[in-house]
């Protein structure tokens, strides 16, 4: 596998039109969900974020085909509605493309969370892992990874700090978190890794 410290590349759907996000010293940002469909028809609804300039200079409509390349983001979101960990990816180009779905990100990072092991309810199993993938001015993305079958027995034996290389592709998955006697929807995004390993 090439090292790749942080690459995305996905082709879906434009899925709605771009709002507001915020306004940085360069200045505006803009998001937009992008659905991208697997191979077994589920669709993974991706959030965009990209420059203003560049998302008003193609002028897209809502369901057009469009290939993003990029980099993985991720922020702690404080309000207290939503997701406490909001992932997303920051668009450096967008452009229209007629071409298959796809969704392929090639990450390295440094694990922070002590590896989690565990089974499915259908028997399947599986490890969770924190990255933290560092970028420029000494800032880092914490992203959630899920490895499977013989590969999550190995990554269960990873240790806090130890540096992974991997493949694999973003997705959601939506489940029910009980608050209180409450029953909420929520909708979790995580790297799926298709293939990983430890750095030297």
């Amino acid at each position: 596998m090439d090292r790749i410290n942080d690459s995305a590349m996905l082709v879906g759907r434009f899925a709605a039109e771009p709002e507001l996000s915020h306004t940085g010293r360069d200045g505006e940002y803009y998001r937009f969900p992008l659905d991208v469909e697997r191979l077994s028809g589920t669709v993974d609804r991706v959030n965009v974020l990209i420059k203003g300039e560049l998302c008003k200079s193609l002028g897209l409509t809502e369901g057009e085909n469009v290939r993003v390349r990029g980099e993985m983001r991720s922020f702690n979101n404080r309000s207290g509605v939503g997701a406490k960990l909001v992932i997303y990816v920051l668009a450096r180009e967008l452009e229209r493309y007629p071409g298959e779905p796809e969704n392929e990100i090639f990450l390295s990072g440094t694990i922070v969370k002590q590896p989690i092991y565990r089974r499915t309810p259908m028997g399947r199993e599986i490890c969770d892992l924190m990255l933290a993938v560092q970028r420029r001015y000494n800032r880092s993305d914490y992203l959630p990874v899920i490895v499977w079958g013989a590969r999550a027995r190995e990554a269960a034996d990873w240790k806090v700090g130890d540096r992974v290389e991997l493949s694999g592709r973003l997705q959601m998955r939506n489940y029910i978190k009980n608050e209180n006697g409450i029953e909420t929807e929520k909708t979790a995004y995580e790297i799926s890794a298709s293939e990983i390993s430890l750095m030297e």
